[in-house]
């Protein structure tokens, strides 16, 4: 396994992110189970949940499956940096969501609680809260960090200007602020290199992406729906229907390089300087491993130049769109 520090934080985190939000409505509780115990047996030592993870009946079922992992010990919680995510709606009650001080000190709570853990190593907030003063937030975290709560924050689906804001309040506190930084981001959605990912570097924020294969769509689709294996529907059917010509030159390109498409997806993302670790949200043992194997795969420089010509990404700004 390869390993990384977290941003500018000293926290040491796997160089992928084992995405957990399957777990519960698509992935059975003994399988999940297995699956991070697979994680840790590959060396994967960071994973990703959210307190609104569990679908819309069962909203913190993958925290909780979760916990009762925890709870079977053998150095389950101590060999696992555990990050969750504060923001969804739990219930119809008010104050029961979004980035509130309210809110940020009962969510933490019950994630705790649902994680039977004493603290969390990165709470994120899992979209931006445009109705909540950023001073009110940090006071939040400060007091969750002084009882022992929290350790790190960091922030997820985010637009550039909104980091710089989170950055600059905590710096006048002064506190740490946030450590990183939970984007879409993969070959076929590369919007964050416009501004998000210029402004995560600035402020030294490690980028973790999501959704690297793009709802699967850059794992070997084509392959998959010509081998009877997968129907695309959906919105993944349009954007497979408006990419479709891009989509099969990455395949023919993968199959080129000897790999998996999914694998070079991944690979691509780990060759990018502002990415800690893509975060892979596997249902399955399989598709854990598959995605483990991405770490085995190097791109060389014309192979990074291939996939830029395939699926090409904005400039920065301003220089995206001005001169």
């Amino acid at each position: 396994m390869l390993y990384t520090h977290l941003g500018r934080s000293g926290l040491t985190v796997s160089k992928l992110c084992l995405g957990t939000m399957n777990f519960g409505p698509h992935t059975e509780e003994a399988d999940a189970h297995a699956i991070m115990d697979q994680a840790h047996e590959a060396g994967l030592n960071f994973f990703d949940t959210a307190n609104a993870y569990g679908g819309t009946e069962h909203r913190g079922w993958t925290e909780e499956i979760i916990g009762r992992w925890f709870a079977r010990g053998g150095g389950r919680r101590e060999r696992t940096v555990l990050a969750t995510k504060v923001y969804g709606t739990m219930s119809d009650w008010p104050n029961d969501s979004k980035l509130s001080a309210l809110n940020i000190r009962r969510a933490l709570d019950a994630s705790l609680k649902r994680l039977q853990t004493d603290h969390i190593d990165l709470y994120q907030f899992h979209h931006v809260d445009r109705d909540t003063p950023w001073d009110e937030i940090w006071q939040a975290v400060d007091v969750a960090v002084q009882q022992g709560k929290i350790l790190y924050a960091g922030s997820s689906n985010f637009a550039g200007w909104h980091l710089a804001a989170a950055q600059e309040a905590a710096a006048r506190r002064p506190v740490t602020g946030l450590v990183s930084e939970q984007s879409l981001y993969n070959l076929m959605q590369r919007s964050v290199e416009r501004e998000v990912i210029p402004a995560a570097q600035h402020y030294g924020l490690g980028l973790l992406p999501w959704s690297p294969l793009h709802g699967g769509l850059l794992g070997g689709v084509l392959a998959q729906e010509n081998d009877g294996v997968r129907r695309t529907e959906g919105r993944a059917a349009s954007a497979l229907a408006e990419s479709r010509d891009e989509i099969q030159a990455n395949e023919s390109f993968a199959r080129e390089l000897g790999h998996a498409p999914g694998d070079v997806a991944l690979a691509w993302l780990l060759h990018q300087p502002a990415v800690t670790a893509p975060i892979i949200g596997p249902r399955t043992s399989g598709q854990l491993e598959a995605g483990l194997r991405a770490l085995e795969v190097s791109l060389d420089a014309e192979a990074l130049a291939r996939l830029d010509e395939i699926f090409p990404g904005p400039r920065t700004a301003p220089e995206d769109y001005a001169w």
